[in-house]
């Protein structure tokens, strides 16, 4: 509901000082996106079915942590804003520090892991239910792995070493786990899969060359997308 607000808000600002006038073709571009009225709507979640979105579980506003609520109907607005034409949407849900400095990392997560695993099992449902299953990738991750050990905080700290990502739709070849760790999830011990490979594998999804498309660095250098010798995950493609 804020979001919207601060959407409308913004677009009579705009129309009354005539900012638009002075921006480039691709900041007007972005401004018209957020001003539209197919993006009001679809994160107007009073539009929703109830018994859909009853599917994604119940928010938790009252818990914010690390700048992202312990909201799992978001889920749900990812949804629509994929059915409104967003080619991609980035989202967070609840905490992500768990150096444990509190001691409530198993308390929490406790809150937090079955409100995750019921609003990502009503999305992929949502998405195949709907016949989008086939056009949307679904990845759910974080930005590196976690200690094996516990810390003194009764927390885990970061461990680049090793992580571990879940991947649904976009024509993907799931049902399997890829790769796997020792036992106490310290290394990878057989078939080690990296994030370039991921991308890859998410750009193929979406349509991109990856031997033709480049972006330019800050120096107006060309780049590819990903580095190269990274393929889509043969696995799944």
């Amino acid at each position: 509901m804020r979001l919207r607000s601060a959407f409308d808000e913004l677009n009579r600002g705009m129309d009354q000082t005539g900012v638009l006038d002075g921006m480039d073709a691709y900041a007007r571009q972005a401004v018209n996106i957020l001003t539209s009225s197919k993006l009001r709507d679809a994160l107007d979640l009073s539009k929703e079915d109830p018994q859909v979105l009853a599917r994604y579980g119940t928010d938790d506003p009252a818990f914010i942590r690390d700048g992202a609520p312990r909201m799992v109907r978001t889920f749900c607005l990812a949804r629509r804003l994929v059915e409104a034409g967003a080619r991609v949407v980035s989202m967070n849900f609840s905490r992500w520090d768990w150096h444990g400095p509190d001691g409530k990392n198993f308390v929490e997560g406790r809150k937090d892991m079955p409100l995750l695993d019921q609003a990502v099992s009503a999305l992929v449902s949502d998405l195949h239910e709907r016949g989008l299953d086939k056009d949307v990738s679904v990845v759910v991750w974080g930005e590196f792995g976690r200690t094996p050990r516990v810390n003194k905080g009764a927390g885990r700290d970061h461990w680049p070493q090793v992580s571990c990502a879940l991947l649904a739709g976009g024509r993907m070849r799931t049902g399997q786990v890829i790769g796997e760790t020792n036992r106490l999830a310290e290394y990878a011990v057989k078939r080690p899969v990296t994030f370039q490979e991921v991308f890859a594998t998410l750009y193929k999804n979406i349509g991109i060359n990856l031997s033709e498309a480049r972006v330019l660095d800050t120096t107006g250098r060309p780049q590819y997308l990903v580095e190269s010798g990274n393929e889509p995950m043969r696995e799944l493609v």
